[in-house]
């Protein structure tokens, strides 16, 4: 199959069960009828999970960043 903008000879790949047609020169991509929605159907996280509460921990320790009114280095003059 040629690429509808370029007419160079398009590459398939099979990305998830889905063929996925995709230009080398002008890098557009072509799928047939369905496959966008085969592709948005195996791209949904799974929603089981999202019930629970996300946790708030911190990842970093604050106390530095407040004692130094939020800088830890000095601040330099310019010019």
């Amino acid at each position: 199959m040629l690429c509808p903008v370029c007419n160079v000879d398009l590459v398939m790949s099979d990305r998830s069960g889905v063929e996925i047609d995709y230009c080398p020169k002008c890098r557009g991509v072509w799928l047939d009828r369905g496959e966008l929605d085969k592709i948005i159907e195996r791209s949904v996280p799974n929603t089981a999970n999202f019930n629970q509460d996300p946790i708030q921990e911190s990842r970093y320790n604050d106390s530095a960043y407040h004692q130094h009114n939020g800088f830890y280095k000095k601040k330099k003059k310019v010019g």
